[in-house]
């Protein structure tokens, strides 16, 4: 995905693809790319995560930059918006998820993180992402935290599938995760803020890179945007 992507992104510095231009099909770029329909998705969403192109219903796939890349967008909210949210959020929840949960919570956390340490299809580790996020929510016993997670879980699905496609997230990712649930196992709610702001700082440090890496002409914060 991330050479697709590049070359994508080469071709629009390049002009080859102008602002106000629509890309090729599909199909054609699959055809031209030699690549699947799926991978070459992942690499048009990040073209518009990064704000270089826009996705127009029954229309296709326009070009309305060629500069320097903005600061990323998920489901609407930009990188800056959404960790600011999750850090106020997601933090405090781990903590009272380890006073709260039960060992059902603990079992299907558990159970999770073990299908996406074996998971290989993309999409599929996304969709796990974010219900992990969500159980971690649900085990704090407060309804009105998961209905915050269940109103971004469209960014984060998002979030997740561009780290993973730009910056192999993905181990880590599990990592991270399986130190979140062993600090809920254990019952304490500094050690599971302290695994989560780590899963949460670890995010921001990718998000960071990835602008770096693609040429942004600002320097990013320490939460993964640009100041």
């Amino acid at each position: 995905m991330e050479a697709v992507l590049g070359h994508l992104r080469g071709a629009i510095g390049r002009g080859e693809y102008a602002v106000g231009d629509k890309l090729p099909s599909e199909a054609e770029l699959c055809r031209r790319l030699e690549v699947s329909r799926p991978v070459l998705r992942e690499a048009l969403r990040a073209l518009q995560t990064m704000g270089l192109t826009v996705s127009r219903t029954g229309r296709g796939t326009f070009v309305v930059s060629a500069g320097p890349v903005g600061e990323p967008t998920f489901g609407g909210y930009t990188a800056g918006d959404l960790m600011e949210v999750r850090r106020h959020v997601e933090i405090p929840v781990a903590g009272y998820a380890a006073v709260r949960r039960t060992p059902e919570d603990l079992d299907r956390l558990t159970r999770l993180v073990d299908r996406m340490e074996r998971e290989r299809d993309t999409t599929a580790w996304v969709a796990m992402d974010t219900v992990f996020h969500l159980s971690v929510a649900q085990a704090a016993r407060n309804p009105v935290f998961r209905r915050v997670i269940e109103e971004i879980r469209d960014a984060l699905a998002r979030q997740s599938a561009f780290l993973d496609g730009l910056g192999g997230r993905r181990a880590q990712s599990d990592r991270e995760h399986r130190a979140v649930v062993e600090a809920l196992a254990g019952g304490s709610a500094h050690d599971a803020t302290g695994a989560m702001t780590h899963h949460l700082d670890r995010v921001g440090t990718t998000l960071t890179a990835i602008v770096r890496r693609e040429g942004a002409g600002r320097t990013p914060r320490e939460d993964g945007t640009k100041a």
